[in-house]
């Protein structure tokens, strides 16, 4: 395939996913742009009254009362310094910080030359955790890359066989261990066969209780710990899964998470089935994490890459 003929292919591939893009979001789209755009459309005019009104939208699509605070200020603030702005202005100042929040946070990963590239992804059961690991290995193995999986939730029942499947599907190996072992025995294990054999990627995954559990956040560390014996610089990453179904409650997940194991990144999962896309700008503004990937369909390719932009342009196109 010549230069040219690759170009037209990455276009049309994003053409493909922002339709998609904007299919998954419709239910937010529903309840909070639309919803801004009919405020500012209507017959209210430009004063306390409509403030209110955008504010109840906000909160609706679970922004959270924080990061809602701080974009009806920034708005007030811009109606302020500009007396004659026109009511309609207002969606694209809007548009304008909202985009601000995800680009002040959004940085490129670099990995180091060597291999492996060790990815760790955590989160709580029910997030799609195992799910995504599936989907981003067959991600990076269609740009050529040789990956490999590490079953290390070793807790949850069938947790390892869902794990293989994905890896007999996509064609990859996944090593494991018996139900109840040692989780850091499993990574430890894949990191090492992975260095011999000089795998490009290594997605470990991990067991996915509830955020509050001790016991589970000292299982993590020891991952992490045991990779770095192996890998100086591991894991190169770590992607916390998060179903942006359950709305704020996944900020307090981020939040507890990141204090105990620095996460590198967010993936938010099942944007299409939920109307409270709005928790991502409070993870973004409160927790300063990038946004790496966001899912919005079942199907593989429907977990893609995170563009603040396409985004905020899919919310209100």
């Amino acid at each position: 395939m010549s230069g040219q003929e690759k170009d037209v292919a990455e276009k049309d591939n994003e053409s493909r996913f922002f339709s998609r893009l904007k299919l998954g979001l419709k239910k937010t789209r529903d309840s909070f742009a639309s919803e801004v755009i009919r405020v500012v459309s209507g017959p209210t005019e430009l004063g306390p009254e409509l403030w209110q009104e955008l504010e109840d939208v906000l909160l609706s699509a679970d922004m959270g009362v924080p990061t809602m605070t701080w974009v009806m200020e920034a708005l007030k603030k811009e109606v302020r310094e500009s007396p004659s702005i026109e009511k309609e202005k207002i969606v694209k100042l809007l548009k304008e910080l909202l985009l601000d929040i995800l680009e002040g946070i959004q940085v490129d990963k670099t990995y180091p030359p060597e291999c492996p590239c060790v990815v760790m992804v955590i989160g709580i059961n029910g997030s799609g955790k195992t799910t995504t690991i599936g989907k981003l290995a067959a991600r990076y193995k269609a740009q050529g890359e040789q990956v490999m999986l590490a079953a290390g939730d070793t807790f949850r029942a069938a947790a390892t066989e869902q794990l293989q499947a994905w890896a007999q599907r996509i064609d990859v190996p996944c090593v494991s261990q018996k139900s109840g072992a040692d989780p850091s025995a499993v990574a430890y294990d894949a990191v090492q066969s992975a260095v011999i054999k000089k795998v490009d990627r290594v997605f470990v995954d991990t067991a996915g209780r509830l955020q509050t559990n001790k016991n589970l956040m000292e299982e993590l560390k020891k991952i992490k710990r045991v990779i770095k014996k192996i890998v100086q610089e591991g894991p190169h990453e770590t992607l916390l899964v998060l179903d942006a179904s359950i709305g704020q409650n996944s900020l307090s997940q981020a939040r507890l998470f990141n204090e105990a194991l620095d996460v590198d990144g967010i993936v938010m999962t099942k944007l299409d089935g939920s109307a409270k896309g709005g928790v991502l700008f409070s993870i973004a503004r409160e927790l300063k994490l990038p946004v790496r990937f966001i899912g919005v369909g079942e199907q593989v390719d429907d977990l893609q890459p995170f563009d603040p932009r396409s985004f905020v342009e899919a919310l209100f196109d």
